[in-house]
């Protein structure tokens, strides 16, 4: 399993002993920090460049609501030609990297 990152021993202790182990679990747990990730990386850009919410979305021709929704780290709708919007509106680009699959436990 590739090493993780924690921000706490907390943390570090939860995901030992609820999540580690249970493939199921590890897969929804990594899933869910990519959301918070993405929803957090949009609010960064968004914030450095001075918008609020509407101003974002108007630059991006979608609804304050839509990116709310964006930023919320429960949020799994993320679709790359939103992502890309998003983007071109804040004068960025999306970089996309394939990393190594989990490699399957051995008994």
């Amino acid at each position: 399993m590739a090493q993780k990152k924690f921000h706490s021993k907390a943390s570090k202790f939860l995901y030992s002993r609820y999540i580690a182990g249970d493939s199921k679990r590890e897969e929804e747990y990594d899933e869910e920090i990519i959301n918070a990730e993405i929803a957090r990386k949009i609010y960064e850009l968004r914030t450095k460049a001075g918008l609020t919410q509407q101003g974002l979305a108007e630059r991006v021709g979608t609804s304050k609501s839509a990116i709310c929704r964006l930023e919320d780290a429960d949020y799994d709708g993320h679709s790359l030609s939103m992502l890309k919007r998003i983007a071109e509106a804040l004068d960025k680009r999306v970089v996309i990297r394939f990393l190594p699959a989990k490699r399957p436990r051995t008994a």
